[in-house]
């Protein structure tokens, strides 16, 4: 069985929470428990051996002292710091990981509520295929600007997914599209994409609308509605 690591990005600046918030959205408490605590238990009581946490400039002890020592993570085998874009901190926590990882998931720090059975699947689909994301049919039409606020066409919703985290890939799959975007200076919005710049297949795992991004201050209450009702 291959060896399966995490790199978990959690060094967002939070803009979008707003001017009054003094806590970056990674470390607000949502139930009693910072936000990446959350998305790191569900790591930790995982098939994942070994969990790398990305944090922003100066947030390394902060990180360790008030997440993963206080929640007593063992899997937690290194906090570094990361980059200028999501992309440049992914980078750093996959040279973070061991030689002889097989599988690496990627899940954003800020996405609280993810179940166990779903990193899963996204594990056992990049084992079979390669790549894997996870993602939800698109409930709204969606439509694509002319860049004048007009609607230059409409994609069919049938065929259209959002995509979620945790993605999963063989490890030299995902480190050689890291490279390669790099080489290119093509900065992606999420690391599936830098695989699709490859040419290589992706596998869609369907998730669940509950595996929210923390973003806006209204997604925190969502999430703690979400975490109250128990679903």
């Amino acid at each position: 069985m291959a060896k399966v690591a995490a790199v978990v990005p959690a060094a967002g600046s939070g803009r979008r929470m707003g001017a009054g918030a003094d806590t970056k959205k990674q470390f607000m408490v949502l139930d009693g428990v910072p936000v990446v605590g959350h998305a790191l238990n569900v790591l930790e009581n995982s098939r994942v051996q070994s969990i790398v946490v990305v944090v922003g400039s100066g947030e390394v002890e902060h990180c360790r002292s008030a997440v993963v020592e206080k929640m007593g993570l063992k899997k937690v085998t290194a906090i570094v710091t990361g980059g200028k874009e999501r992309q440049d901190s992914v980078y750093n926590g996959l040279l973070a990981l061991a030689p002889d990882t097989g599988i690496v998931v990627v899940h954003d720090g800020v996405r609280p509520l993810l179940r166990l059975e779903e990193l899963e699947r996204v594990i056992e689909s990049a084992e079979t295929y390669g790549a894997a994301t996870l993602a939800v049919p698109a409930k709204d039409t969606v439509k694509v600007s002319g860049g004048d606020s007009f609607v230059a066409g409409t994609f069919p919703r049938d065929s259209l997914w959002l995509t979620q985290t945790p993605q999963a890939f063989r490890y030299e799959i995902i480190l050689k599209a890291h490279r390669e975007a790099r080489k290119r200076n093509y900065t992606g919005t999420d690391d599936a994409g830098l695989v699709e710049l490859l040419g290589m297949p992706v596998k869609i795992v369907p998730g669940s609308y509950k595996n929210i991004k923390i973003t806006t201050p209204e997604d925190l209450i969502m999430a703690a509605a979400l975490l109250k009702s128990g679903d």
